[in-house]
């Protein structure tokens, strides 16, 4: 259990793992763990003297194996990961993140009321308090090894994905999030959405961006935040025209079949209010996403647009919010 981590000052560095895995293969079938804190005793590596939780990190994310007699020797795999320092530490984090996701620590820290997406940096973000004070060798650690880093702006108490590891995050820590999103309102809302908005209209949408913007200089950041965001109140967030030089479309997406159709929540309505013209919403009609060339219906300002057009739109409130005086 990593939780039991918790004790530790230090779950090392990857100048330490580098050290300590390159020392193990030179003396492979010699060293116990007594060598180990002895060849590093009074040492100082990436900055750190105290060394306490590393061992037990490594045995517990099963990079490393102990015999009956205390041999200490390296799990097969990573026997090969010494071209580099770099290459061994993205593989040591593919590793604890891997483990981490069958921990119930991950719960606790990777909460999805945690996660959320900067528009301006481009980022995946995750709120501070989300370690803990007794997971704070955890996100030091993750920071050490450079899959987080602290925001750019210093007044906002989050920590971002390094973009770099963006992929091993949407493969190693993302699943599980969306795993373990549970709640009665959220699995209403899931049954809700799960005939009117479909992640393959949002896909589609994506990829009708990349094409619509087609030599943007910056079209790597049209992104599908709506797997990190919960709460942003729209789906995509893009640039209104090539000449975009900031994020200035909100792309809220909804799909339907035959008639356009949908549930508008609450959230969503107060961020179209907010955002105006540069909020959009797109419908696509399921049935055509296949079709070359097809066009989704595209309503730039819906909170004008629909919630002000009774001629066009049909309102109906399907359920209230009650709250007793």
């Amino acid at each position: 259990m990593l939780g039991e981590l918790s004790e530790y000052e230090n779950l090392g560095t990857p100048g330490y793992f580098f050290e300590l895995l390159s020392q193990l293969k030179k003396n492979e079938g010699k060293w116990t763990a007594t060598n180990v804190r002895e060849f590093f005793f009074n040492r100082i590596v990436d900055g750190r003297r105290v060394f306490d939780g590393c061992l037990p990190l490594a045995f517990s994310i099963g990079i490393l194996l102990a015999d009956d007699e205390g041999i200490i020797a390296m799990e097969p795999e990573f026997v090969g990961y010494f071209s580099s320092e770099k290459y061994l530490c993205a593989k040591f984090l593919e590793r604890f993140l891997s483990k981490l996701e069958e921990d119930e620590i991950f719960d606790e820290i990777f909460d999805s009321r945690n996660i959320s997406y900067d528009i301006v940096y481009h980022s995946i973000q995750i709120s501070n308090s989300a370690f803990l004070f007794k997971y704070a060798n955890i996100k030091q650690l993750l920071i050490d090894f450079g899959f987080l880093n602290f925001h750019p702006d210093r007044a906002i108490n989050r920590l971002i994905v390094n973009p770099k590891y963006k992929k091993m995050f949407d493969k190693n820590v993302l699943p599980g999030i969306k795993k373990r999103k549970t709640g009665i309102e959220e699995f209403q809302k899931l049954l809700e959405q799960k005939q009117m908005h479909g992640e393959d209209a949002e896909v589609f949408v994506l990829s009708f961006e990349v094409r619509r913007l087609n030599g943007h200089a910056k079209i790597e950041e049209v992104q599908r935040i709506s797997e990190y965001d919960v709460g942003a109140g729209y789906d995509i967030v893009s640039y209104d025209d090539i000449d975009s030089s900031e994020s200035d479309r909100f792309i809220e997406v909804k799909s339907f079949t035959d008639v356009p159709r949908f549930f508008w929540s609450r959230n969503e309505i107060d961020v179209a209010k907010v955002k105006r013209h540069r909020y959009f919403l797109y419908l696509v009609d399921r049935s055509k996403m296949s079709q070359d060339k097809y066009v989704p219906m595209i309503i730039q300002d819906p909170y004008d647009q629909i919630l002000k057009n009774e001629k066009e739109w049909d309102l109906r409130t399907e359920k209230y919010f009650v709250i007793k005086r």
